[in-house]
C-alpha cells in the first residue's frame, strides 16, 4: 500500500504533471497540425472572397505537406515553456524543434514562391510586354538559395556571435583566397554549374577541343563533386576527370537536352469554316505559336478537316445504292455536300517545344495554356468559337547524334 501511495505521490508532483501536459500538448499538435491545411481553408470560405480561396488553393495548400509540419512544430515550440524545469530536456528539445520549425517554414516559403512563380509570374511578365523565359528558373533557384541562407542565419542567431564569425571568416577568408586560389576557383566554378544545370548526372555532353584540353570529350555525366566532375567516355569507356573550373568557362554541347517534343493541339470549331476562316484561325494560330519561347521556329503545322455530326442520315459509300452505311446517333463522319448545313472544321495542330530540363518543359506548358487563352480571345473577336480535346499530346521526340 506504502509503494501505491508512493506512485499516485510520484506522479502527481508539480514538475511531472508539467512533463504530462506538454506530452499531450504534442500530441494535440500532431493531430492540429494535420488538419491546419483543412482548417485556415475553412476559415478563409468563411470569412474571404473566392479569389482569395483560388489563391490559397494555388500558392499554399498544394504545399500542404510543408504546411502540416510547420503548425505541428510552432504549437510545440510554444508548448516547450511548460519543461522549462527540466533542463536537459528543454535544452535539447529547444533546439531539435526550434530547427524543425525553420525548416518547415524555410520548405513551404520556398513552395510558395514556385507555385507564385509559375502560376503568376509568367502571365505578369508577359503582360508587362516582357519575354518569359529560363530567367525565371534562375530566378527561382537564387531565391531557393537565399531562403536557405537566411534559415540558417535566423538558426545560428542565438547560437553563435555571428558579426564575431563573419569578422573571422572574412580575414581568415582572405588568407586562404591567397594560399588556396586554385581550389577556390574550382569551388567557385561548382556553385556556377550547380546553380546554372547546364548538365546532370547521367546526361551525355560534349565538350569541344579547348586551351585545356586538346581532344574533345563526349560522354556520360557519372558524378558532379565539389572539385571536378567526371565523364565516362563512350566507346571508350575510360573515365575523364574535369576540373569544375574549366567547365564553368568552357562551351558544353548538352545532347540530352537536344530532345524535343512534339505537342497536338485539336481544335473543334461549331462551324464550318471557309477558305478566309481557315486562313485567318492559321494566321492567329502561328503567330501565338511562332512567338511563345521555347517553339522551334517554323514548326508549327495546321491542318483543317471538314466533318459532319449527323444522327440519323444514311450515307452511300462511292455513291453506291448497293452497300449504304448506317451512321449512328452522334457518329462522326466525313462531311459531305448533300448536308452542308451539319458540317463542321476541326484543326489539328502540331509544333515542337524546346526544353533543357523538366522544369523548362514545365514553364512552356504554361506558357502553351496562356497562348492558347491568346488565341481563342483573338478568335472570338471574329466571330469564331471552338472546343479545345483535353488533354494535349506530348511526344518525346528522339534525339539525332
Amino acid at each position: 500500500m506504502n509503494i501505491v501511495n508512493e506512485i499516485f505521490q510520484f506522479i502527481l508532483r508539480k514538475d511531472m504533471r508539467s512533463l504530462e501536459i506538454f506530452i499531450l500538448c504534442v500530441i494535440a499538435a500532431f493531430v492540429i497540425g494535420r488538419y491546419t491545411p483543412v482548417l485556415i481553408k475553412t476559415i478563409i470560405k468563411r470569412f474571404f472572397t473566392p479569389q482569395i480561396i483560388d489563391i490559397y488553393e494555388k500558392l499554399i495548400y498544394i504545399n500542404r505537406e510543408a504546411l502540416k509540419w510547420s503548425g505541428t512544430s510552432i504549437i510545440i515550440l510554444l508548448s516547450l515553456g511548460l519543461i522549462r524545469q527540466h533542463e536537459a530536456l528543454y535544452s535539447f528539445l529547444n533546439d531539435v524543434v526550434q530547427l524543425t520549425v525553420i525548416l518547415s517554414i524555410a520548405i513551404l516559403a520556398s513552395g510558395i514562391f514556385r507555385q507564385l512563380i509559375r502560376t503568376y509570374g509568367v502571365a505578369i511578365i508577359r503582360k508587362l510586354g516582357y519575354q518569359a523565359d529560363d530567367l525565371l528558373l534562375i530566378v527561382e533557384t537564387i531565391v531557393n538559395v537565399t531562403i536557405g541562407f537566411i534559415a540558417v542565419l535566423v538558426f545560428a542567431n542565438d547560437r553563435f556571435n555571428l558579426i564575431g564569425l563573419i569578422t573571422g571568416l572574412g580575414i581568415g577568408g582572405l588568407a586562404v583566397a591567397f594560399a588556396a586560389q586554385k581550389t577556390l576557383e574550382q569551388f567557385l566554378g561548382t556553385i556556377v554549374i550547380y546553380l546554372d544545370r547546364p548538365f546532370v548526372t547521367g546526361e551525355y555532353i560534349h565538350l569541344p577541343p579547348s586551351g585545356k584540353f586538346t581532344d574533345s570529350i563526349y560522354g556520360r555525366v557519372e558524378s558532379i563533386g565539389f572539385r571536378s566532375t567526371k565523364i565516362r567516355c563512350s566507346g571508350k569507356g575510360t573515365l575523364v576527370i574535369v576540373p569544375n573550373s574549366i567547365l564553368a568557362n568552357v562551351e558544353i554541347e548538352n545532347v540530352t537536352r537536344g530532345k524535343k517534343v512534339m505537342v497536338l493541339l485539336y481544335f473543334d470549331f461549331n462551324q464550318k469554316l471557309l477558305d478566309k476562316g481557315q486562313a485567318l484561325v492559321r494566321q492567329v494560330v502561328e503567330e501565338s505559336m511562332e512567338s511563345l519561347f521555347g517553339v522551334e521556329p517554323d514548326s508549327t503545322k495546321v491542318v483543317f478537316e471538314n466533318l459532319m455530326l449527323n444522327p440519323d442520315v444514311i450515307i452511300n459509300d462511292n455513291d453506291s445504292d448497293d452497300n449504304p452505311i448506317e451512321i449512328k446517333p452522334s457518329t462522326t463522319v466525313l462531311a459531305t455536300d448533300n448536308n452542308p448545313q451539319l458540317e463542321r472544321t476541326k484543326a489539328r495542330i502540331t509544333f515542337f517545344l524546346l526544353g533543357s530540363n523538366q522544369n523548362s518543359f514545365e514553364l512552356r506548358k504554361q506558357l502553351l495554356n496562356i497562348a492558347n487563352e491568346k488565341v481563342a480571345h483573338k478568335l472570338n473577336t471574329f466571330g469564331i468559337e471552338f472546343v479545345m480535346q483535353e488533354p494535349n499530346i506530348y511526344i518525346e521526340a528522339p534525339v539525332t547524334i
